[in-house]
């Protein structure tokens, strides 16, 4: 198991070789235009990452959360799962920490365990990747982009209670 990456490095290098490639310079010039897109995509995520750590530690999230909790619970979404919710179109691995969250506090087989399962596997971290792949490539008009992304996550938190609740009851 701990030979696999080296021989695919090795596989690779000696593909390149046969065919001739110069595989040190190729490798220069991956390298020199990774950096030229990590230094153009670099403020919009550090910009979007200030903006959820000032959410968290601001209390917003918690606030939103306690407001959003009676329209949860009319509708049968579990209130334990309503951060994660809200989380998740913004950060995968902030989302990730909160399902860790609710599987020690509920359990993974909890009825909000299984509801966080099935949004954690059929939502998008859709600002941050608005935001990485429209800013690698220097796009400023995203049109419907967002629109559309925000209604898919909006669709995966109401879908992933009615669909726990029809297939676990």
């Amino acid at each position: 198991m701990q030979m696999i990456m080296p021989a695919f490095a090795a596989v690779i290098v000696l593909f390149g070789l046969v065919r001739r490639v110069p595989v040190f310079d190729a490798f220069l010039e991956g390298a020199r235009e990774g950096f030229r897109t990590l230094y153009q995509i670099a403020p919009n995520i550090l910009g979007l990452i200030f903006a959820v750590s000032l959410l968290r530690t601001g209390g917003a999230i918690e606030v939103i959360c306690r407001l959003l909790s009676p329209a949860a619970q009319a509708i049968g979404f579990p209130v334990e799962v309503v951060p994660m919710a809200l989380l998740r179109p913004v950060s995968g691995s902030g989302s990730t920490a909160l399902l860790l969250s609710v599987f020690d506090a509920c359990g993974p087989d909890s009825f909000a365990g299984r509801v966080a399962s099935v949004l954690a596997g059929s939502s998008e971290t859709t600002f941050f990747a608005v935001t990485l792949y429209y800013g690698s490539v220097g796009v400023k008009n995203i049109r419907h982009t967002l629109a559309a992304a925000i209604t898919a996550d909006v669709t995966a938190i109401l879908l992933s209670a009615v669909l726990v609740r029809v297939f676990f009851g």
